[in-house]
């Protein structure tokens, strides 16, 4: 089941990667729909407004670190699907994959847009608090529940805990003046990968040590209620994004660079001989829009951010690797959903010792490896990006369907490992792709866009594949149409490749040939004759 999605990823241990890697994560900034915003500088009236001083800040983003720490402290997370299938539970394989994991899509998706808009009007710490309640409710139902709707709620709450997590990636931006984004997006991120990592070794010597599940759970219970009191606690910022600019105690001036800023996105982001578009008309200060109430709606810079979405697909960059968001995402998450239920086909729990915090553990520690070596990688992105995907994404193709065919556990264990290892590595260059070409606002919401709609392509295809209302496929088909999936998108990729590569070589040679001196085969005939000097100063022409 999904017994992992949080972070970290798989049905278990998927829900740790899950709330940490959907979205994305950054590896400055732990979320797709938070991506870290742009330095203004020191000189930005939007960062230096709402700031706490100096001291203050790094206590706040301190704290804030040990809270992403604790709350990852989930012991019995990788083992959700063994318990469930365990006699402590008694539910079937067919149960678990297809009436009680899809629930977590379906939820997902409902919830995603209401807690992106509430997480910034609210100003992030009630929706971080709201977090933590649902993680309490998901360990409550898990030691207390016993039927399939207390197991289907838990997996409502599972999608809350995951929509949510966009708070805490965008909480920390609040926090910390702009020259400091970097950084401390930075340190959110090691928090919460060493959360999980603590969380999955922990879990697994648990086990080893012949711990019941149901005591794991308990635990686990202990954990997030600690976690549930630590959010209570946290500092309750004066700004956000996009609802509460009139927080600030901003000038006339200050709206008019905050108007310059997102006006100027238009022209930043317009192909190359593109017709100018209108400018998104956005308040010139808040004060003017509490002038006219009747229409501050239309002039929010939300609204206006919206207006500018339209012209994001007109960018290659852009378009590229928000389509490999979507679509890669949509697969990378469905593997992590449903692969300890294969892994339970091929070593039953009941029959077998169960290593899946090992795995997630190192899983873990491979996709922060690979996050951080993908910042130093250098290459001309805007040439090789599709055969670098169409690459990556053929090779991950063929691991899903080592993972669907092989009966040896830890070759699928292996695999699965690897599998996690080359997504995130394009993660962060798929950020820094998105994120450099854009302000804060609309980044956010771009990535915001990117993650609903891959949300729905993932319910859609758990709606066909999984549940019971549809196919209803075991495990073993639905990792085959998985690597389907997967081939479909490394045919795309590579063909994109092609094309590209061609045009460019293509260009590349005319322009040489264009440039290149034209050949004479007559030099005579523009010869300019030189003058050869006589005793007396005059010439003659030779």
């Amino acid at each position: 089941m999904v017994g992992s999605l949080a972070g970290g990823d798989d049905v278990n241990a998927s829900r740790e990667s899950l709330a940490k890697e959907e979205n994305g994560h950054l590896p400055h900034c732990e979320d797709p729909q938070s991506a870290p915003p742009q330095s203004g500088g020191s000189g930005d009236p939007e960062a230096q407004e709402g700031t706490p001083p100096v001291r203050a800040w790094k206590w706040s983003v301190i704290f804030l670190c040990f809270y992403g720490f604790m709350v990852q402290l989930k012991p019995g997370e990788p083992f959700i699907t063994p318990y469930l299938l365990s006699t402590e539970k008694n539910f079937t394989r067919e149960e678990v994959t297809n009436e009680i994991i899809p629930v977590l899509s379906y939820s997902y998706m409902a919830v995603l847009v209401p807690v992106f808009l509430l997480t910034d009007y609210l100003r992030y710490k009630p929706v971080l608090v709201l977090q933590s309640l649902s993680h309490v409710a998901i360990w409550l139902l898990l030691y207390l529940g016993w039927s399939m709707p207390h197991m289907q709620l838990m997996e409502f709450f599972y999608g809350i805990t995951m929509a949510a997590r966009v708070a805490y990636s965008s909480y920390i931006f609040s926090l910390a003046p702009p020259s400091e984004y970097q950084r401390v997006a930075g340190y959110s991120r090691s928090s919460v990968l060493m959360g999980v990592f603590a969380s999955s070794v922990t879990g697994q010597l648990c086990v080893s040590q012949g711990v019941l599940y149901a005591t794991l759970s308990a635990i686990s219970l202990g954990f997030v209620t600690f976690g549930l009191l630590l959010s209570t606690c946290l500092p309750w910022p004066r700004r956000s994004m996009f609802f509460n600019k009139a927080l600030r105690s901003a000038t006339n001036a200050q709206g008019a660079d905050a108007t310059n800023a997102t006006q100027t996105e238009l022209a930043r982001m317009r192909p190359e001989g593109g017709e100018a578009d209108p400018p998104v008309k956005l308040p010139s200060s808040p004060s003017s829009a509490a002038v006219a109430p009747s229409s501050s709606w239309r002039d929010s810079v939300f609204v206006g951010m919206l207006k500018e979405l339209t012209n994001v697909p007109r960018v290659p960059s852009l378009r590229l690797w928000s389509l490999w968001w979507i679509f890669n995402s949509t697969g990378y998450y469905l593997v992590l959903f449903y692969v300890h239920i294969l892994w339970n086909k091929i070593a039953p729990s009941t029959e077998n010792k169960v290593y899946n915090g090992v795995v997630e553990a190192a899983s873990t520690l491979l996709g922060a490896l690979t996050s951080f070596a993908a910042g130093y990688v250098k290459i001309r992105w805007s040439l090789w990006s599709e055969l670098v995907i169409g690459g990556i994404t053929g090779v991950m193709a063929a691991l899903l369907l080592l993972m669907g065919t092989t009966e040896n556990i830890w070759v699928c264990y292996a695999a699965y490992t690897v599998f996690r290892g080359f997504y995130q590595f394009l993660v962060p260059i798929a950020i820094f792709q998105i994120a450099s070409s854009l302000t804060k606002e609309l980044c956010a919401l771009v990535f915001g866009v990117n993650t609903f709609l891959g949300t729905i392509l993932k319910s859609i295809i758990t709606l066909i594949v999984v549940d019971k209302r549809g196919l209803a496929l075991p495990v073993e088909s639905q990792f085959f149409v998985y690597f389907t999936f997967f081939v479909f998108l490394t045919v795309v990729y590579l063909g994109g490749a092609a094309w590209v590569i061609t045009r460019h070589y293509r260009s590349t040679r005319t322009q040489t040939e264009t440039q290149a001196p034209p050949t004479e085969l007559s030099p005579l005939e523009d010869h300019t004759p030189e003058l050869e000097p006589l005793a007396n100063g005059s010439g003659v022409k030779t």
